[in-house]
């Protein structure tokens, strides 16, 4: 079994929801905080909170009629979507995970983060997110990394043990 190296957590857990202003008030009673609220090429809404020292918690909702979490919700209902890991190398991660057999799809580079998703299609049957982020994304962002990351700091090879 091949395993990579690299530093990695939980970003959050992404939930489908059909509404998030109906979806919320769950999360404020939890103790959530709402870091953003985004709309993704009229395709979905993401609104991402903060609970307690650092966790994280993301409600999309579709906003779009044809888009994949209008066939999710149609299919599954309200719930658990997927899981983001923030890793400090995806091509590492990557590389593991294909060595051992598991698909990963729809990998990308942007300026600002890199993704790939390991298909739900695993002994798991979690969708999860792989996320590096990259220095442009919290230069052009307006948020103070406390709210932008996890533990006020994108990971980064140097944070290896």
């Amino acid at each position: 079994m091949k395993h990579h190296n690299t530093p990695i957590h939980v970003e959050h857990v992404g939930i489908a929801v059909e509404s998030v202003r109906d979806a919320e008030p769950v999360l404020v009673a939890l103790g959530c905080q709402k870091l953003l609220d985004d709309t993704v090429d009229d395709q979905f809404r993401w609104a991402y909170y903060r609970l307690g020292d650092g966790s994280r918690l993301e409600l999309i909702e579709p906003t779009g009629a044809d888009s994949f979490l209008t066939n999710y919700l149609d299919a599954n209902g309200p719930g658990l979507h997927h899981v983001t890991l923030e890793v400090a190398d995806i091509g590492a991660v990557v590389e593991a995970m294909e060595a051992n057999g598991f698909s990963v799809v729809d990998y990308e580079r942007r300026d600002e983060w890199s993704e790939a998703f390991v298909s739900p299609r695993n002994p798991t049957g979690t969708l999860f997110q792989l996320m590096e982020y990259h220095d442009a994304y919290e230069r052009n962002r307006p948020h103070p990394p406390e709210e932008l990351f996890v533990a006020g700091s994108r990971l980064s090879a140097s944070d290896e043990d």
